[in-house]
């Protein structure tokens, strides 16, 4: 389809953004309102404090225009999206960017001059002013931070230091996309360019000579600005160290988890469940091994496909139906929305010259989400569309239910409703498909998912954890020392049957996650979640109420409580999540 230009595909198969704005005209004239807003709003500095009422007004005024501009910027960066060479949408895009600048700083003032109120005035207000309550979980958690938040002389001084906070990451960014050289890799007479996009595509080659001459390649590159690396990574947790201790908070983890208020015993319950669990991982490794005729397994040989591509073609409508199929666990009320989704255009389906690449879904208040595809017909871009209507879903009941103040959810959040799709999507196929070979591809499509997205991540949150601790306690963070103790937690991961070859040592070096630290971790819970979703749905008739109240409570608590909402503990999540890893491998080593 990449051939067709725009105005060739069928509208139906292309999203329909004029129900955000009807026009351009439109857009033209919100832009315009919420510019001359602006004074108005910077002049509630002046009010908004002074009574219950000037609050629930000023709020209302506040997020009238972050909605507003939140549309603006939506329409404007969807439209670019559909053709990122139009340079009428370059401009409003541009324009929408500028305009949100100038509002962040107009209104700048807010959350200072709230936290400057008396605890007691503010609770007083909240108490009395029902026309509040929807801004109370803001403002409860706005006075939760209190404590982290220093004086106006030292927050000022602070406020200083942000052009270069970000510096370590910027220099990495740089070194990584700009500086690095990986060259191309000869191999029986064939060059094979190598880069970052290409490198997993080369280690998912058959021919293991390939796989281990592009793996040591890669590697060899970090390893010649590995010094530059190590020092630019221990400056980026000096960082994090730095900023937790000027705000009050125990370590660096702490502050990286005050946010969704999450306890430090959710994170290292992550780790400790996945060590549990760890015989599972080994297994993995052994069946990679025996399924690859390889007595001596090594790192490269890790994204070796144990079962070789399908070529399985599906169109667009099949593609639907299977989703269908796939989620009628949910209920009439879900699979109704999604053919809403599907009939009523808000998806843009097909790829065309200057579209953006891959996949999203995204939207704005007051209309439904939309989703971009780039669908091309295989098995992954089936998942695909079950994965991004996940999010698109999330934001339908979301929005539905919640107040603009509390609709959106949490990234904390953000990846459980896609994944529960993707595992609903994977576990219909497995009941339906009588091919064992493409059976075994999906089997080996979601034990992958496993190993990527729990053990893995797990894995970098371990480092991540490590790293700090050393730091903090005064441990230089040297290229021997990284590569040492990321070296052990590879060996503790992947188990004795892995080969140990010291290249894998220096993989620290090349994840630019770890310059936003503690993140990682999210996608490990995430997956976990769903994983543990699933399994009640199956069991437990009263699982779709409780899951559907998950994703109606948008921002509205913060992300453990609302997992309560449908009976959801994490550290049960990642017991249940490390089961299914152990019986989906069973089930591909039934087939083989």
């Amino acid at each position: 389809m990449a051939e067709k230009k725009r105005q060739d595909i069928e509208q139906k198969y292309t999203w329909k953004l004029e129900d955000i704005y009807p026009d351009n005209a439109g857009w033209e004239a919100d832009f315009a309102a919420l510019e001359a807003r602006i004074p108005s709003l910077e002049a509630l500095k002046e009010t908004i404090t002074s009574s219950a009422e000037t609050l629930a007004e000023g709020l209302k005024s506040i997020y009238s225009a972050s909605h507003q501009i939140e549309k603006l910027y939506v329409y404007a960066r969807m439209r670019r999206d559909e053709n990122n060479a139009s340079s009428v949408y370059q401009g409003l895009f541009s324009r929408a960017q500028g305009l949100s600048v100038r509002l962040s700083a107009a209104l700048s003032f807010v959350d200072p001059l709230l936290l400057s109120l008396e605890e007691g005035v503010l609770r007083r207000y909240m108490d009395t002013c029902p026309a509040l309550n929807e801004y109370r979980f803001m403002l409860e958690n706005l006075l939760r931070t209190k404590k982290h938040v220093l004086d106006e002389k030292s927050e000022r001084l602070l406020s200083m230091t942000g052009d270069f906070a970000e510096g370590a990451q910027d220099i990495f960014t740089m070194l990584n996309n700009a500086d690095l050289r990986f060259n191309s890799v000869e191999h029986e007479g064939k060059e094979y360019p190598l880069s970052h996009a290409s490198y997993i595509e080369l280690m998912q080659n058959p021919d293991r000579e390939l796989r281990k001459k592009v793996y040591f390649q890669f590697y060899r590159e970090f390893s010649e600005h590995i010094n530059t690396i190590a020092a630019t990574y221990a400056t980026s947790v000096k960082k994090d160290i730095f900023y937790s201790r000027v705000r009050g908070y125990g370590s660096a983890l702490e502050q990286a988890l005050f946010s969704d208020n999450v306890p430090r015993s959710v994170y290292t319950g992550l780790i400790d469940a996945v060590h549990r669990n760890l015989p599972t991982m080994y297994r993995y490794v052994e069946l990679r091994s025996s399924m690859l005729h390889i007595n001596d397994i090594e790192m490269y040989d890790i994204y070796a496909p144990l079962v070789s591509e399908m070529k399985q073609q599906y169109t667009y409508e099949q593609a639907q139906e299977m989703v269908l199929a796939g989620l009628s666990t949910l209920g009439a009320d879900y699979t109704d929305m999604l053919k809403e989704a599907f009939f009523s255009r808000w998806i843009d389906v097909y790829e065309t010259p200057g579209k953006t690449s891959g996949a999203y879904s995204w939207g704005v208040y007051g209309t439904h989400p939309y989703v971009l595809l780039n669908h091309r017909g295989d098995l992954d871009s089936v998942f695909t569309i079950a994965h991004e209507l996940g999010h698109a879903m999330h934001s339908y009941y979301s929005d539905a239910a919640q107040p603009y103040a509390t609709a959106g959810y949490a990234i904390f959040l953000a990846e459980i409703a896609s994944t529960v799709n993707e595992i609903l999507l994977t576990k219909h196929l497995l009941r339906t498909i009588q091919d064992i070979k493409l059976k075994k591809y999906v089997l080996n499509h979601y034990i992958d998912q496993f190993r990527a997205t729990v053990l893995r991540q797990t894995m970098f949150a371990e480092f991540e954890m490590l790293t700090h601790d050393m730091a903090a306690g005064g441990e230089p963070l040297t290229v021997e020392a990284l590569s040492q103790a990321y070296g052990k937690l590879n060996k503790l991961y992947y188990g004795s049957t892995m080969g140990a070859d010291e290249t894998i040592h220096l993989e620290w070096a090349r994840i630019p996650h770890f310059y936003n630290a503690f993140y990682v971790y999210k996608y490990a819970t995430g997956f976990s979640c769903a994983s543990a979703i699933v399994r009640h749905l199956e069991e437990d008739p009263q699982m779709k109420d409780k899951y559907r109240a998950l994703l109606s409570a948008g921002g509205s608590n913060y992300p453990l409580e609302i997992l309560d909402l449908a009976g959801i503990r994490v550290e049960d999540a990642v017991e249940v999540c490390m089961q299914e890893f152990a019986k989906a491998l069973e089930e591909f080593q039934a087939l083989s």
